[in-house]
């Protein structure tokens, strides 16, 4: 059976949304998780890998209650630390971010035991969360793909709760360990860095504008460092792909699966992550396939405030041909 293994934090989430919706609930992990429980459950192993603070085990344990081929081994308390985070949606994309409780680094001993996996796919949503070290040994101990979200290492906590965006500065340090590098328009801003800026340099461009010269050229840097892939999101218009083939990198645009009404956007890019995760999973250099599952999986998201959301394996599928019916 195929192994797929998902690291990184289980916040406590107190969310406010764009339609001032007040939702609490257990985020980040636990959303591609259940996707794929619902999805393939029966058919893969799914291996959830976090740490939390010892008073929230059992609650979380409840949450993943009765959904298939979920590992529960690989989440711990050893140091009694986890995540609380609220969130204030602005709009559908745009949220303020306050952190007032915080996950102890995922490191090369919690993942000791799994380096049979197939996939790895780390989602972290703050710069501390995984250890440099973990992915450096599995890069040498395990033949999985690894799959890496820029959230974490683009987003710091500062010391009064506040989550702001930061320059991934030490990028390059990370990249030879990365197959597939998954980041939104934001992330990519902050990854693509000049050696120097002048004052005005600094305001980011509106998220409607999408730089595809520099786009294109960032990708390609990251593939000559050893990234196989790189998706980055591009909100409701979908997703840009970049790969190697035959000695050039190909850019494609993956439209999203289209939504009437947006709900809740929590979760989404780490619902994409697990659908490019599962589709790797299936067919290891498909990027397109697997751009589609993630597409698939972030649009589910937003259609609702529980797991309810998310769809079998077969209508999943379903969903897929009928948006990129002309393209399979």
């Amino acid at each position: 059976m195929k192994k797929i293994a998902i690291l990184g934090p289980i916040p406590r989430d107190h969310i406010v949304t764009h339609q001032g919706h007040l939702i609490q609930k257990w985020g980040c992990v636990t959303h591609p998780v259940i996707a794929l429980s619902i999805m393939a459950g029966d058919q893969i192993e799914i291996v959830p890998v976090s740490h939390l603070r010892q008073v929230d085990l059992d609650n979380v344990r409840e949450v993943f209650n009765g959904y298939k081929g979920i590992n529960l081994k690989h989440i711990g308390t050893r140091n009694d630390q986890g995540d609380i985070i609220s969130l204030r949606f602005l709009d559908m994309n745009n949220r303020l971010e306050r952190q007032t409780g915080f996950m102890d680094p995922i490191v090369p001993d919690d993942v000791k035991k799994l380096v049979d996996c197939d996939v790895f796919v780390f989602i972290p949503i703050s710069d501390y969360e995984i250890s440099l070290d973990t992915l450096k040994f599995l890069h040498k101990k395990s033949k999985g793909i690894v799959i890496f979200d820029a959230h974490g290492p683009t987003t710091a906590c500062l010391t009064n709760g506040e989550r702001q965006r930061k320059f991934w500065i030490d990028r390059d340090q990370w990249l030879p360990y990365i197959d597939v590098l998954k980041m939104n328009l934001e992330e990519a801003h902050a990854s693509c860095f000049k050696k120097e800026y002048e004052t005005q340099d600094f305001s980011c461009p509106p998220e409607e504008e999408v730089d595809r010269v520099a786009l294109r050229e960032f990708a390609t840097h990251c593939i000559s460092k050893g990234v196989k892939c790189v998706y980055i999101t591009v909100d409701s218009r979908g997703c840009l792909v970049y790969y190697k083939v035959r000695g050039e990198v190909r850019e494609e645009m993956v439209p999203a699966v289209p939504v009437n009404n947006v709900v809740d956007t929590t979760g989404c890019g780490d619902s994409f992550a697990g659908g490019v995760g599962f589709g790797l999973l299936q067919k290891p250099r498909d990027y397109i396939g697997a751009a589609q599952y993630g597409n698939a999986l972030g649009a589910l998201r937003t259609q609702g405030k529980t797991f309810t959301v998310f769809k079998s394996l077969e209508e999943t599928d379903a969903l897929i041909r009928s948006t990129y019916a002309s393209s399979i």
